[in-house]
């Protein structure tokens, strides 16, 4: 830590000398982008394989006998059936079903569960966690490791010349390929990729055999937002938050039927009733005409000016070719093709309602 509390990336060295800008983010000094640029940065990634320092984000262990019983009390989500080496995107959420976080869990053994939280929310999601722990026979670790991504569809090859092979392992699947290594199939890039968690020694070794490959570039926050915007991913924070609940963000496939139905988890009555009167908003993909991007924050109206939502994420997509947004439209209003407009500093821009993702996701699902 440094005087003014920003945390710093283990290998931030790394990122030092590979020429890398640093700005803030969630309470970390991230690098934003390398000399390539953002836009070398993202389609690299997309035609090859892009490199990610994701250290920011928090692993937990939770093991014991109640861990199965712990997670469905927190998420909605039924731990108990998933196999040894799924994972599942869920999330916790408060009393009213806001989305306090999103998590993917992976089952590591019978009661031993890998839990995988952002960066901003780590410390209240521990906090969280520990709270509920209380009540049931299970230990909470929150992991010492360095977490890097590695995506885009040569990532899987780059990862075999370094010496690690992803073999039979599918997307949403992982494992522990070594002692106190932590590797999943799954990303935030729509591409395929995987997220390895591993001790600084071992990371430091993995990097620099990864980086002897032409294939592999590393790539900074800027680009992981615009890939995660095109593949039409949500980024806690802006286009999920405390206050938006998982059918207002169009999340709803997350959770099991069954579990909707009869589930205890916290937030349980609240998300029914939700359900049961249908949501006043609903989240949806913006493609606003012309080329001028519409960011996070600006007011959407319809056809008569009448308030018809906001946009929460926005930015321009270099492979989908077009500016690209997200946000939430009135539920009346959330169907794709439906005109909206965007004010953007005094000046209306027309916007679609788009179906997501804008660019199609290419996971390894067989």
């Amino acid at each position: 830590m440094t005087g003014d509390d920003t945390k710093h990336l283990p290998l931030e060295d790394l990122h030092s000398s590979a020429g890398a800008r640093f700005g803030a983010f969630a309470g970390w000094s991230m690098p934003l982008t390398y000399p390539a640029g953002v836009m070398k940065e993202h389609l690299h990634t997309r035609e090859h394989a892009g490199l990610f320092d994701i250290s920011h984000m928090k692993l937990f262990e939770v093991s014991g006998p109640g861990a199965v019983a712990l997670l469905n009390r927190a998420c909605p989500l039924d731990a108990g059936a998933l196999e040894i080496s799924q994972s599942k995107y869920t999330f916790f959420l408060n009393e009213a079903a806001g989305i306090i976080d999103d998590l993917i869990v992976t089952r590591l053994g019978d009661t031993r569960f890998m839990v995988v939280a952002n960066a901003g929310n780590a410390v209240e999601d521990e906090k969280h966690l520990r709270a509920l722990a209380i009540d049931f026979e299970v230990e909470v670790d929150a992991l010492d490791r360095v977490f890097l991504a590695i995506q885009g569809p040569e990532a899987w090859a780059a990862l075999s010349r370094a010496g690690i092979e992803t073999g039979s392992l599918l997307f949403m699947h992982g494992i522990e390929p070594k002692q106190n290594w932590f590797m999943s199939r799954s990303g935030y890039t729509g591409e395929d990729g995987f997220e390895i968690g591993l001790p600084e020694a071992n990371a430091r070794a993995l990097v620099a055999k990864l980086l002897k490959d032409a294939r592999v570039l590393w790539i900074g926050l800027a680009a992981r937002d615009s890939l995660r915007l095109e593949a039409g991913l949500c980024l806690h924070g802006q286009d999920i938050t405390p206050e938006i609940d998982p059918a207002s963000a169009g999340l709803m496939w997350a959770i099991p039927k069954e579990i909707r139905a009869t589930g205890a988890f916290i937030g349980a009555d609240a998300l029914r009733s939700i359900l049961e009167r249908g949501p006043s908003q609903k989240r949806v993909g913006l493609k606003p005409e012309g080329r001028q991007p519409v960011r996070a924050g600006a007011a959407l109206f319809d056809a008569d000016g009448n308030a018809a939502g906001h946009v929460t994420s926005g930015g321009f997509g270099p492979s989908a070719g077009h500016p690209v947004a997200m946000g939430y439209a009135t539920t009346a209003l959330a169907k794709p093709g439906a005109k909206l407009f965007a004010d953007v500093r005094g000046t209306k821009i027309p916007i679609d309602i788009s179906s997501l993702p804008f660019t199609p996701h290419r996971y390894r699902k067989g």
